[in-house]
């Protein structure tokens, strides 16, 4: 621009978009080619916390089995059990969980149902 030219009032910006139900919830996607920060799912890191943690504290002693554990959490002892399976995925699928980098196929849902123990083949499980 230059001093001539006048600053119009208002500018409109449209950018393309749709919107995808990812883990229940509703998510923003960018068409193809466009750069988007990478963003954790919360849902997902918040399950990896608590599994990693149960598992420590079921280790560790302090609770004899996940029964007792769950009671003392307050949730079933079968819903316990599929989210401590979160701690036998791959370190490249748990690491790419927490920096966001998963695709839009790992899901909450997804990694709580049943997945090969095998690291090679759980990431063609995944995707």
């Amino acid at each position: 621009m230059t001093r001539a030219t006048p600053i119009p009032e208002t500018v409109t910006l449209h950018v393309p978009f749709r919107i995808v139900k990812r883990g229940g919830r509703k998510e923003m996607q960018l068409p193809e080619g466009a750069t988007q920060p990478h963003r954790a799912d919360s849902s997902l890191v918040k399950a990896l916390a608590r599994a990693f943690r149960w598992k420590r504290m079921l280790e560790s002693g302090e609770y004899a089995t996940i029964a007792e554990l769950a009671e003392r959490e307050g949730i079933a002892p079968s819903y316990m059990t599929r989210v401590l399976r979160l701690t036998l995925l791959a370190p490249d699928i748990v690491e790419a969980i927490l920096n966001g980098k998963q695709g839009p196929e790992v899901t909450l849902a997804r990694v709580l149902e049943p997945f090969p123990v095998e690291w090679a083949i759980q990431t063609e499980h995944l995707g």
